[in-house]
Parts: structure tokens; sequence; C-alpha cells
């Protein structure tokens, strides 16, 4: 099997008008070779597999004048992320006994995932990477962003929250190739949809680019749900300054807090573990009870520092986020990653009772931080 690296993966994406070589492709991504072999629900997807609405897709995004309009590296993410965007669909079929409908739900979400994990085999730069992979995660978005959620959301909340996360110009052209590259019905309803997300994110000056906010404390509590207005200030209360680390284990944290905040008191796992006389895996409610009394007792007396841990998922950086956040601290997420050789590598080295297998496993929950998480969310990549 060859081994596609970075250089190879970019020597994938055609230019405007160019075809693209699907065989290649498969053999970069072998899980999309699944995807050919993938049902879709005849309603949305006339055309048949997975695998046929892909290249439809790709066929609609080379043959885009915005397409062509755009600088390379550009073409690169949007590329990828029309040729990874269903990647999961394979894994999260689903067919209804009684109707036989089919869905794939959580498909976009966990297709991040698994593309990041095979960029990050490949050896993607982390911010071109992450670029791509959040695409992946929102990409049906713009079909419905004009409506309000059920949760409420209104479609202004939606593309402010969404402008910080991903570039929304590359989004809404993703979007519409992936709408060209279907038969369904009345196709044009959700072209319009489309076009209007891009007059909404071209008004509040977003379209490219994040939309401005006050200060970092005002888009943090508007992108949590507080009741402000982007461009006028909110107060912040005093309290801790907490660096809350997120990365795999092996990936540096304890070095990079020794390193640059030598004196600060640190919150971990690992020590929580150490103390209590745990492996790794047993009795983790013991240990993450250990170490939120400890943070707590820092936060109540607006302490500053660092929270060590591995953070890999949303939901478990939200658990910690929240809690700061409850005690008005203010918070940076310091985000860690090597390449694999090198990962693994350092997990041999170390005092550890976490085993290579079980540190890879772990990538099925991987998901890099989104600078709306945190006051300021910084990253780190070691080449």
């Amino acid at each position: 099997m060859t081994i596609f690296q970075w250089k190879d993966v970019q020597g994938l994406v055609p230019a405007a008008g160019g075809a693209p070589d699907l065989g290649a492709c498969l053999e970069a991504f072998p899980q999309l070779r699944l995807a050919a072999t993938t049902p879709q629900d005849p309603v949305f997807h006339a055309e048949g597999d997975v695998w046929t609405h892909t290249a439809m897709v790709l066929r609609a995004l080379l043959d885009s004048a915005d397409y062509a309009a755009l600088e390379r590296a550009d073409q690169e993410v949007v590329f990828l992320a029309a040729l990874l965007h269903d990647v999961a669909k394979c894994s999260t079929t689903v067919v209804d006994e009684a109707t036989g409908r089919i869905s794939q739900p959580g498909h976009s979400r966990k297709g991040a995932i698994d593309a990041r994990i095979a960029l990050w085999h490949a050896g993607a730069p982390l911010a071109v990477r992450e670029a791509i992979c959040r695409l992946i995660a929102v990409h049906q978005v713009p079909f419905f962003a004009l409506e309000t959620s059920r949760k409420g959301t209104s479609p202004e909340f939606t593309v402010r929250q969404l402008s910080w996360q991903v570039d929304l110009h590359l989004l809404a052209l993703l979007a519409e190739a992936d709408m060209r590259g279907r038969v369904c019905p009345d196709p044009q309803r959700t072209l319009d949809a489309i076009e209007l997300f891009r007059e909404l994110a071209r008004e509040e000056n977003c379209y490219g680019q994040p939309r401005a906010f006050a200060d970092a404390h005002t888009a943090l509590s508007y992108f949590r749900g507080a009741n402000v207005h982007p461009d006028y200030a909110l107060h912040q209360e005093p309290g801790s300054r907490v660096v809350v680390m997120s990365g795999l284990p092996a990936s540096g944290k304890d070095t990079w807090v020794a390193t640059h905040h030598p004196r600060l008191p640190v919150v971990s796992f690992d020590d929580a573990r150490a103390q209590l006389g745990l492996r790794h895996g047993r009795n983790e409610g013991m240990v993450a009870h250990h170490a939120v009394e400890q943070a707590k007792a820092l936060l109540r007396a607006h302490e500053p520092f660092v929270w060590n841990a591995t953070h890999l998922s949303d939901q478990m950086r939200a658990k910690t986020l929240d809690l700061c956040l409850a005690y008005h601290a203010e918070v940076e997420i310091m985000y860690l990653e090597q390449p694999r050789a090198e990962l693994l590598a350092r997990n041999q080295r170390r005092d550890t009772s976490l085993s290579d297998k079980r540190l890879l496993e772990m990538l099925l929950r991987w998901e890099v931080p989104l600078p709306t998480e945190a006051h300021r969310v910084s990253y780190v990549q070691r080449r």
C-alpha cells in the first residue's frame, strides 16, 4: 500500500476546471473505498451511493468560478473538505426497519474526526488540517442557517459564531458544491438558502474573517449564551487566570508547563492519580473528584494556575471550562500535539501505564479546541 505524505495529498488537488484523480484519492484515503457500497436516502440522493455523490461534488466544486478565484492554499482546504465531507457515512448509516429510510446521523462530526486522524498520519500542518476538519464538521449548516434552531439560536448568532471557527466563504462554497453534486427535489430552494447565508455573513462583515467583537470576554460570553451585543464590552468580574492544557498524552504538556509557568500551581489528573496510587483508567471518577477539589480551592482564592489534562474532546473540556468560568476565571486553552512517530516514541519513554494501543484508541474522541471555547486558544504543533 502506498503511504501518502502531506505533499502527496496536496498533489491530489486539481486546478480549477481540472479533473480529480479519483483512484489516487481512494489510495490516499482508503476509508473512502467504503463509500461506493454505502447507500443514501434516495429522496435526497437519487444519484446513488456516497462515492457517486462525492465525485459529483468534486466536479461541481472544480467547475465553480468561485473555486477558480481562490488562492492555491484555500483550494487545497476546500477540495480536501469536499473529498472527505461524507467520509463517515459508511460508519454511521442507519436503515429504519419499518420504513426502509436511510440516514447517517452524526456523520459530519464523526467525519471531522476521521479526517483529522487521516491527515495527522499524512503529516498535514495543524492549521490547514483543522481548517479542513472544521468545514467537514459543519458542512450542512448553511442549508438551514437562516432558520431559527430548535435551541432558539438566531441566524445572526449562527453566522457570528461560525465565522470564528471556519472561513464562511469556503463553507458556503463547499455547501453549494454539496448541493449541486446530488439529485434531489427542489435543489434551488437550498441553493437560495446558501446565498442568503452568504448575504447575512456579508452584512455582519464576517464573510472570510471572524466577526469583530468588543473584546475577548464579550465574545466568549456571547458564544456561551449571554445576552450581549458584539460591539459593546461586557464587564469582566475578577477571577483566576487559568491555563487549560489540551492534547494527547505524551504531546509535551508537562514540559511546556515547566518551561512557561514553572511557578504556578498545577492541577493534574496524572498527579492526582499518583497521589491516590491508581493506574491509568482505574477509578477515574475518584481521580477527577480529587483534581476538581484542588481547582475549586484555587478558583475561590482567585489564584492563577494551570489545569494539566488531556481535555481531548469538546465534552471533557466543557466540564473544566464550565467550572472555571462559573468562578469568573479568565481562561486560555493551550493545545499541543506531536507527529505520530514522535508521540509513540515519547510515550514509550514515559513512566506510564498507558499503552500505545490505548493511546491511539483515544484518537476516536479527538476534537481539537475551537477558538470559541475560551478567552484565548493557542495551538502548538511540534514538527
